[in-house]
């Protein structure tokens, strides 16, 4: 028996629905159909990083084990330990310039081919609109290092002031402590709700200012059953196996199903009441965006800090089927890993289907923000990539300037609405997908970090052009599908990116 429809939407659902990116994200679809599937030989794929020798006899034996606790991560741990309590985390420190190994846009020049060299060279000025655009660079290996910029210098301005995030951490953890407490009040439906520190800041990701904060609220919810919706692969309606007489969810129910809509609006509610409560902190609740998941709050002194808080339902069953063959690690953190990860719970958030420019409003979507995290905070082949005693890799920082250049280029075209519907989790994806395509440690020097960023970015480019950018963990998902973002502004995302790389990154130096 078919599941029941949302209100105002019952109307649609004879349509194909849209799987939302897995952020916030708003506007309507520009068109109606999905491209057809890109071939396995169509499909992006990264320039290899780092040194030729990255065979498979170099690769590491270790495996990280999320469940085990290596002493030689002993002192990182403690480390780690304090910032995920929103504390002040030390500053990554950057390793002593090697003598014996210059970077390695010292020896473009002298390696340079003359194609590469036409294809490198600076164009006039930036282009503008969504016209003709210029092809992508080749996608073989490629030894020569792009154009003369600074990463280094860059990522330097990108640090975080300790002070700023000591002064953020205490009025932000102030703010999750009261409403906590509330929720999880005698008369709340969400007694039992607890804190899961996900996103960028927990993920040692976060750059330029400790100003947006993204926090889970999670609430376990046993003996759930899961319906897909409509062939989404990522969107289910929520319904209790057994659901005991009198429980405070009760009121959220709707024919059976689980509202996310109704149980949103009461979340939002309770919270709006709470923080007129809250001393010595001017906070105000920002209007609602359309298909978000977020209650977003904004701390107005002692400096403006948003803070987007979700709702997650914990399950702690099996992953559902539709990313059986997700989480691609095998190669990159091993099948250990793997395994340890899938047996961890999976989330539900309240982010609806999409039916064209309306939302089925019972609907949840999968969420894998933790998992996300523990492969960014274990990261390399070897357990002890990036730790005190070992080897610094220079993939969080890759990830850090592509965050950095797809935020500079927004402030760039604010006006543009080609834009609006990318966002860091687009960026993040395409990341994965490099980390495994490049999964070995030696791939990923330090010293090499001005060529590792220059594959990241072609990797992206080509997602663009190909209008393919696969879900990390739920392979039929594809986040650049025309339904979720139009060709155009593909293209001119695409188009500002070729500029950008063709010519030492100038956008880093605009704002």
């Amino acid at each position: 028996m078919a599941p029941p429809r949302g209100k105002a939407t019952r109307r649609a659902s004879e349509t194909a629905s849209g799987v939302s990116a897995p952020a916030v994200e708003g506007g309507a679809s520009a068109a109606p159909s999905e491209p057809a599937a890109v071939p396995e030989a169509a499909r992006p794929r990264a320039r290899r990083c780092g040194p030729a020798g990255a065979s498979g006899s170099r690769r590491e034996k270790s495996r990280l084990d999320p469940r085990e606790k290596p002493q030689v991560r002993a002192r990182a741990a403690r480390a780690e330990d304090q910032a995920e309590g929103l504390a002040a985390p030390t500053a990554d420190a950057e390793p002593p310039a090697d003598p014996g190994h210059p970077l390695p846009r010292a020896t473009a020049r002298s390696r340079a081919t003359p194609s590469s060299a036409r294809a490198r060279r600076p164009q006039s000025g930036p282009p503008e609109g969504p016209g003709p655009w210029a092809p992508a660079p080749h996608l073989g290996r490629r030894e020569e290092a792009p154009g003369a910029w600074k990463p280094r210098a860059v990522l330097e301005k990108l640090k975080l002031s300790r002070q700023a995030i000591s002064m953020a951490a205490e009025v932000v953890n102030r703010l999750v402590d009261h409403l906590l407490r509330r929720l999880n009040s005698c008369e709340s439906e969400f007694k039992g709700v607890d804190l899961l520190r996900t996103g960028s800041y927990y993920e040692r990701v976060k750059i330029s200012a400790p100003n947006e904060f993204d926090v889970m609220f999670k609430l376990e919810v046993p003996r759930i059953q899961l319906e897909e919706y409509d062939n989404s692969s990522a969107h289910y309606f929520v319904k209790f196996k057994r659901n005991p007489k009198g429980s405070p969810l009760d009121q959220f129910l709707e024919g059976g199903i689980l509202s996310a809509s109704k149980m949103l609006s009461r979340f939002r509610k309770i919270i709006k009441e709470e923080i007129k409560n809250i001393e010595d902190t001017d906070v105000i609740m920002k209007r609602k965006k359309r298909g978000s998941p977020a209650v977003t709050l904004l701390i107005k002194k002692p400096r403006e800090i948003s803070v987007d808080i979700i709702l997650a339902l914990e399950s702690r069953s099996s992953w559902p089927a539709s990313t059986q063959k997700g989480l691609p690690i095998n190669n990159w953190l091993g099948a250990k890993v793997k395994n340890n990860l899938k047996r961890q719970p999976f989330y539900l958030v309240p982010k609806h289907a999409k039916e064209g420019s309306l939302f089925q409003e019972e609907t949840w979507r999968l969420s894998f923000s933790h998992i996300e995290k523990a492969i960014l905070k274990n990261h390399g082949q070897s357990k002890t990539c990036c730790e005190t005693d070992g080897v610094k890799c220079c993939r969080k920082e890759c990830l850090k300037l592509m965050k950095y250049l797809l935020e500079q280029l927004k402030k760039k075209f604010g006006n543009r609405r080609e834009l609006d519907k990318f966002c860091s989790y687009h960026v993040k994806t395409a990341f994965f997908h490099v980390c495994t395509q490049d999964p070995h440690d030696s791939q990923w020097h330090y010293k090499d970090l001005e060529l590792c960023f220059d594959n990241c970015v072609t990797y992206f480019l080509q997602c663009l052009k190909t209008e393919h950018l696969e879900h990390y963990f739920i392979p039929d998902v594809n986040l650049f599908s025309r339904d979720k973002i139009d060709k155009l502004s593909k293209e001119f995302l695409s188009k500002q990116i070729e500029y950008e790389q063709n010519n030492g990154f100038p956008v880093f130096d605009e704002f």
